[in-house]
């Protein structure tokens, strides 16, 4: 079963979240798989990110993968050197780049006049190696995820055609020997992946089975169910529920499959953050589906520990029928992943027989990746 992870490019910023935390935390053990967000979209075609955390951010010894500072005249440092390393020393992982942008700039890419221009770039850019001028960096990406949130009906053609286009060059790329083995339709060895909305509105408009001829991976977003957009509290990514009006990710995954997605295929997406609301009443059950006072901010397990540590009235509780847990201390309340619900998730995606885990993103994880260690067998 595939584990793929989203790597944030920000995390380089403070010294937050570097490739190298991904070895000392030891959630290489488990992965499969790092989408690397993000690439993005400008006039058609597929741009760095941020040149300074790809490219050029110089990384100090401690903070490096090989323990070596990076030099003024390396021609390339950043995030991609330290993939670059990581990949010599983790080569069954694969890695790719996800590319994330607003949804008119894949509106316009994927149209006919554009598409085959448009897929050309971003392989010249991330499969080819071509990421500057004068510098190269050949087989750091295993494949491309595209992240086109979300294809409408009016558009639900173009997107299906573009990911046959992508589909159609990336066959036509010399295979490359050293890439790790993957479960795909690629002779050439390369991956494709997309990430996709946790609805039916966003299931509705396109033609699944067209789509999974052309793709590997279809990683769902099965999260942000309940968040800070809303004054009521819920769960940021219940599996079930006992109300059969309400999505879920159980649902969402079935209709996936109902529409003709190979189970195979699929992912199931898991989020790595949590969501918090303050003056929350208790209510019939401890603070769960109540109204409260959105919080927002970079919430994450160790906003979990804290609360439970910091207030003498927080409670950890669980919902039997999602094994979803939260927390409240009589004012707050947190939504959040923990071992055991996504021990659950990780049954249901076997019993389901899907390819696997979506994670958004790693570095919401614990410095010992607990929650990584528990999509393990």
């Amino acid at each position: 079963m595939q584990v793929v992870g989203y790597f944030p490019q920000w995390g380089i910023y403070n010294r937050r979240y570097v490739p190298l935390d991904l070895i000392k935390s030891g959630a290489m053990q488990t992965l499969t798989q790092i989408n690397y967000a993000q690439g993005n979209i400008k006039d058609n075609a597929c741009v760095i990110a941020d040149p300074l955390a790809d490219l050029n951010a110089p990384f100090k010894a401690e903070d490096s993968i090989d323990g070596m500072t990076d030099t003024p005249d390396a021609l390339l440092r950043g995030n991609f050197h330290q993939l670059q390393l990581l990949r010599k020393r983790y080569p069954k992982v694969r890695v790719l780049i996800s590319l994330e942008g607003k949804r008119q700039l894949f509106e316009e890419a994927a149209k006919p006049e554009n598409r085959v221009a448009f897929v050309h770039s971003c392989i010249a850019r991330f499969l080819q190696g071509h990421v500057a001028p004068g510098v190269e960096a050949s087989h750091l990406f295993d494949g491309i995820d595209v992240d086109w949130e979300y294809p409408d009906a009016e558009h639900a053609d173009d997107f299906c055609a573009l990911m046959a286009e992508f589909r159609r060059q990336m066959d036509a790329l010399e295979p490359v020997g050293t890439l790790p083995r993957a479960r795909n339709r690629s002779a050439t060895g390369y991956t494709l992946s997309i990430a996709t909305g946790a609805s039916q509105k966003n299931i509705g408009p396109v033609d699944w089975v067209r789509v999974a001829k052309s793709v590997d991976q279809i990683g769902v977003m099965t999260y942000d169910f309940q968040g800070p957009w809303s004054h009521d509290t819920g769960f940021v990514a219940p599996l079930q529920s006992n109300s059969p009006q309400a999505e879920t990710v159980a649902s969402v995954m079935e209709a996936y499959l109902a529409a003709g997605v190979p189970a195979g295929q699929l992912l199931l997406g898991l989020p790595f953050y949590a969501y918090q609301w303050h003056n929350v009443s208790a209510g019939a059950r401890n603070g769960l589906y109540s109204h409260g006072d959105p919080v927002r901010g970079n919430l994450n397990q160790s906003t979990a520990a804290g609360l439970l540590a910091a207030s003498p009235d927080a409670k950890l509780y669980r919902d039997p029928v999602s094994q979803a847990p939260w927390i409240y201390d009589g004012d707050t309340f947190l939504t959040f992943e923990d071992a055991t619900s996504l021990k659950a998730k990780r049954a249901f995606a076997r019993a389901h027989g899907l390819g696997g885990m979506m994670i958004w993103e790693l570095s919401g994880d614990t410095v010992d990746a607990q929650l990584l260690q528990a999509l393990r067998p």
